[in-house]
């Protein structure tokens, strides 16, 4: 391994912002992991890049973690369990998944980012999440160098939270993720609107037809980060109360919305943010995509605090015009 000084972090965030690591180092296997955090504890990993934006430089050890392998185990006659390294390509793994016929993946095609981070967001899209098909995973505790299993209970998954977001925050890495998958009698979710649209004509849709709709879906509607810098959805899906929904709906009475419970209502943020007129709106090289409000994007050269910048106006507007609050789900650095 070698530590490199002043490192351009460009490559390595699908924002596409440049800012230096004063201190960089790829670790490509846990032993080497093991051996860093030995003698480094301040220390800021670096997998995908896909949910964070960066501010400024970053003081700390970065640490780009591209630790490779997928292992399958049979778990019964219809299920399976894949465990994948934290370096693994989260598509690439879909992909690889549905190409042995293995379900539950499917609905999470051309997510960005890498197999590590995705229970620490708990991601999810088109009905899925991935704490429906999570067995477990492996993660490194950085204070001590001892290894521990966390099952699903463990995680605390949330709506776009895992406790890995709070109190375990900074405090574990994780090193690989196992997920239960189905070899035969696969649950089909086809239930978002596009997704049934798009298979319509098909009367028994197989994995790869929902993973080719997930992602013809995904592409009408949001940037190529290799295109146009990106990180995604960068705000939260709000839930409102059914006081305040009953308000909003009585002064737009289009606004789409989606029961959580007798209380709870979740309201589109993309939607909100449309209708504050920021969609499509260019503010130099920051922005927010023509197709899609939910995405802001770097158009060229935009800086971290220019994006963010943009963010804290949106939410600002927000509240002025629906009393909602704005969650970012993007990591801000």
């Amino acid at each position: 391994m070698e530590i490199q000084q002043n490192i351009s972090l460009k490559p390595y965030n699908t924002f596409g912002i440049h800012t230096n690591a004063k201190r960089f180092v790829t670790v490509n296997s846990v032993k080497e992991l093991k051996e860093i955090i030995t003698s480094e504890k301040d220390i800021f990993l670096l997998g995908g890049g896909s949910n964070i934006l960066l501010t400024g430089d970053v003081e700390k050890l970065v640490i780009h973690l591209n630790t490779k392998g997928i292992i399958v185990n049979d778990f019964d006659e219809n299920e399976v369990l894949i465990t994948a390294e934290a370096g693994e390509n989260w598509h690439e793994l879909v992909l690889w998944c549905i190409s042995q016929n293995y379900g539950g993946l499917e609905n999470l095609a051309l997510i960005p980012g890498n197999v590590g981070t995705s229970p620490i967001q708990n991601i999810g899209a088109y009905g899925v999440e991935i704490k429906d098909v999570f067995k477990q995973l492996e993660a490194l505790e950085i204070a001590t160098g001892n290894t521990k299993i966390f099952t699903n209970a463990d995680c605390d998954f949330g709506y776009r939270n895992s406790v890995f977001k709070n109190e375990l925050k900074g405090k574990y890495i994780i090193l690989n993720v196992t997920f239960k998958l189905t070899k035969k009698n696969h649950n089909i979710n086809i239930s978002y609107g596009a997704i049934k649209d798009l298979l319509a004509d098909k009367k028994n849709p197989s994995i790869k037809d929902i993973a080719d709709a997930v992602i013809a879906i995904r592409q009408s509607k949001l940037p190529d980060p290799k295109k146009i810098g990106n990180s995604g959805s960068f705000f939260k899906n709000p839930v409102i109360n059914s006081d305040l929904y009953k308000e909003l709906s009585e002064k737009h009475p289009e606004i789409p919305h989606y029961s959580i419970s007798e209380n709870e209502i979740k309201i589109p943020a993309g939607w909100l943010i449309e209708q504050c007129g920021f969609k499509g709106k260019r503010f130099g090289d920051a922005g927010v995509h023509e197709k899609q409000a939910l995405v802001l994007v770097n158009y060229n050269n935009a800086t971290g605090k220019e994006i963010y910048g943009l963010a804290l106006e949106i939410q600002q507007k927000v509240m002025e015009t629906f009393k909602i609050s704005l969650e970012i789900e993007v990591n801000v650095i």
